[in-house]
C-alpha cells in the first residue's frame, strides 16, 4: 500500500479521505477486495513476499487492501504510527494484551471494566502464568502501590462503561512510565474525536469499532493502535492466531468513519439533552453524564475529553422491577446491548453487559439494579426527550 503520509487536514477531512488507495478504475468510493489469497509472477516473486523483499500481500488473514485502507485511515485519525484491525473490540483488547505480556508477568487494570475484558484479565491470563491486580482507576495512589518489578501493562477504559467515571489519562501514563509499563486504554466511550489517549501519554488504543465508528449497526469489528514497534508485535500474534478483520466489515468500517463526525456531534448533543431531561425528573434518583457540573469529575472531563459523551446513565427508584418499567415504556429508544449507534438504545447493565459479575461487586462499581445505560442515537432530540421522560411518567 506504500507509505502514509500524513497531511495537515483536519479530522473531519481525515475521516473521509485518509487511506483511500484507488484501483485503475479510478473508483469514487473504496474498492472491496474479496480475496482470501493472492497471485504471483514467478516463484521468485512469491519467495520475495514472504521473506519480506517485497511488501505486497500474500493472505488476507496477515493483511488485505480493503482492511489496510481502514487500518491506516484509523492510525491517521488517532495520531498513531500504525494500527491493526481485528475481527471485534474483543479481540483488539486481547491482541493488544497478548502482544505485551508473558508468562510472569503482571497486570494492573481499572476494576471498572466492560465484563468480557475482566474475564481476560482475571480468568484467561492466569492460565498462561500472567497475574493481575485491579485498582479503583480513580485513585492514583492506588495504581501506584499495585506495581510490582514485573508490571508489563496498565489498562483502563475512560469513561467506563456504565458508570461514565473518568480516569485521569495523564496521571496513570506517567505512573505507568515510571514503572515501565505500557498503558492501553480503552475508548470506546469516548471515540477518536472526543477524546486522544496518545497525546495524553497512553501507550496503545483499543477500539470496538463495532459501536460508534461502524455506528450503524451493521458488522462487527476492532481495532488496537500503537507505535511501529508495538503494532509489529501485535501483528505477529494476529497473523498466527487469526482474528483477522474481514474485508468486507474492514469495508463497511471504512463509510462509517466517512460519517462518524457528523453523527458523534448530533449523539453527543442529544446525550446532553437527554441528560438534562432526566435529571429534572423526580423518577430518576441519580443520573450520570460527564457534560454536567454534578459529575464527580467534571473538571477531568473538560480538561482531558474535547466532547462530553453520546452516552448517559441514570438510576431509576424501585430497582431492577423500575428500570425494567422504565426501559419496556420506551416506544422510541430500543433496548438493546449495542451503543454507539444511529439509534437510541437503552439497556439494563446488571441483567446484560455486567450480568457475570458479582452482586457485590457491581455494588462497589455503582452498577445498581436500577441503572440503565443509555446510548444517544441522532434522532429529533425533542422526540427522544419526549419519549424518556413519558417512560419515567410511567415509572
Amino acid at each position: 500500500m506504500g507509505e502514509r503520509v500524513l497531511r495537515n487536514w483536519k479530522p473531519a477531512t481525515r475521516l473521509v479521505h485518509e487511506g483511500t488507495v484507488r484501483s485503475q478504475f479510478g473508483e469514487t468510493s473504496e474498492s472491496i477486495f474479496l480475496t482470501q489469497g493472492y497471485v504471483y509472477p514467478s516463484a521468485e516473486a512469491a519467495e520475495a513476499r514472504f521473506n519480506g523483499e517485497d511488501p505486497g500481500f500474500v493472505y488476507s488473514r496477515y493483511a488485505n487492501p480493503t482492511v489496510r485502507m481502514f487500518e491506516e485511515r484509523m492510525a491517521a485519525l488517532e495520531g498513531a504510527e500504525d494500527a491493526r484491525a481485528t475481527a471485534s473490540g474483543m479481540a483488539a483488547v486481547n491482541t493488544a494484551l497478548m502482544a505485551l505480556v508473558s508468562a510472569g508477568d503482571h497486570v494492573v487494570a481499572a476494576r471498572a471494566l466492560f465484563g468480557s475484558c475482566l474475564y481476560i484479565i482475571e480468568d484467561l491470563l492466569p492460565r498462561f502464568g500472567v497475574q493481575s491486580t485491579l485498582v479503583d482507576g480513580t485513585d492514583l495512589d492506588q495504581w501506584r502501590a499495585a506495581v510490582r518489578p514485573n508490571t508489563k501493562a496498565f489498562f483502563l477504559e475512560s469513561p467506563t462503561n456504565p458508570t461514565l467515571e473518568i480516569i485521569d489519562i495523564a496521571a496513570v501514563a506517567k505512573i505507568a512510565k515510571s514503572s515501565g509499563a505500557k498503558l492501553i486504554v480503552d475508548n470506546v466511550f469516548s471515540t477518536p474525536l472526543q477524546q486522544r489517549p496518545l497525546e495524553l501519554g497512553a501507550d496503545i488504543v483499543v477500539y470496538s469499532a463495532t459501536k460508534h465508528i461502524d455506528g450503524q449497526g451493521r458488522v462487527l469489528g476492532g481495532v488496537v493502535l500503537g507505535d511501529a514497534a508495538f503494532i509489529e508485535e501485535a501483528h505477529t500474534y494476529l497473523k498466527h492466531t487469526g482474528p483477522s478483520l474481514s474485508p468486507f466489515n474492514g469495508w463497511v468500517l471504512l463509510k462509517g468513519l466517512e460519517t462518524l463526525a457528523v453523527r458523534v456531534e448530533r449523539q453527543t448533543a442529544n446525550a446532553a439533552r437527554l441528560a438534562d431531561a432526566i435529571a429534572d425528573h423526580p423518577a430518576a434518583v441519580r443520573t450520570i453524564y460527564p457534560g454536567r457540573r454534578d459529575h464527580p469529575q467534571y473538571a477531568l472531563a473538560q480538561r482531558q475529553m474535547k466532547g462530553a459523551s453520546t452516552m448517559v446513565a441514570f438510576e431509576v427508584r424501585g430497582g431492577k422491577a423500575g428500570a425494567f418499567k422504565v426501559a419496556s415504556a420506551l416506544r422510541l429508544i430500543a433496548i438493546s446491548n449495542n451503543l454507539g449507534d444511529a439509534k437510541s438504545l437503552i439497556t439494563h447493565p446488571a441483567t446484560t453487559t455486567h450480568q457475570r459479575l458479582s452482586p457485590e461487586v457491581r455494588a462497589r462499581l455503582g452498577i445498581s439494579d436500577g441503572l440503565l445505560r443509555l446510548s444517544a442515537g441522532i434522532e429529533d432530540a425533542d422526540d427522544l426527550v419526549a419519549d424518556i421522560v413519558a417512560a419515567l411518567e410511567a415509572a
